[in-house]
């Protein structure tokens, strides 16, 4: 394969399937940072995501350019509408992310994750539900299986199950609080 077709390949590749995905999801979620613990989560949804709208871009400019031209159209360098189309959604989406602050060192002001009563952490707060009630199962197993003999344990383990029992109504109560109208 020679260099140019390779470059061509290379840069029709990264056109088609990243490119207009990565300016739209940065426009569209100008908050989000590849910084901090979050950072690893954020950047595989963040490729995800410009996976699967540049597939649907490329369809749907695909489609607009088909329907729109009574030949068709080639998808190729030779015909290059399908690439001109993308690279204006990129540029007009990079543009738009770069105005709402997407690609400033700090996130901007006017958009905080979790400001709204409601979106406070909720996959965190499910997370945790989903540990507690995990860890109450199993404290509920250890009692059926300790001796009825061994009055000490028993105790125990009552005790800690009725703490987590405490823990997951109150973090329901938190939860229902947070979505009340």
């Amino acid at each position: 394969m020679d260099p140019v077709a390779l470059v061509q390949a290379v840069a029709g590749g990264v056109l088609l399937f990243f490119l207009p995905g990565y300016a739209v999801a940065r426009a569209v979620f100008p908050e989000r940072r590849v910084r901090g613990p979050t950072a690893v989560g954020w950047v595989l949804e963040l490729v995800a995501l410009a996976f699967v709208l540049s597939v649907v871009l490329t369809v749907v400019v695909g489609y607009v350019l088909l329907a729109g031209t009574s030949g068709g159209f080639s998808a190729s360098w030779s015909d290059p509408r399908l690439e001109v189309g993308l690279a204006a959604i990129t540029l007009v989406a990079f543009v738009a992310g770069w105005l709402e602050g997407a690609y400033a060192r700090t996130p901007p002001p006017g958009h905080r994750i979790g400001a709204d009563p409601g979106t406070a952490r909720p996959w965190e707060l499910s997370d945790r539900l989903d540990r507690l009630q995990r860890e109450r199962i199993g404290l509920e197993r250890r009692l059926r299986a300790t001796p009825a003999s061994d009055a000490d344990r028993i105790a125990e383990l009552t005790a800690d199950r009725d703490h987590v029992v405490a823990e997951e109504e109150r973090l329901r109560q938190r939860r229902e609080a947070d979505y009340e109208l």
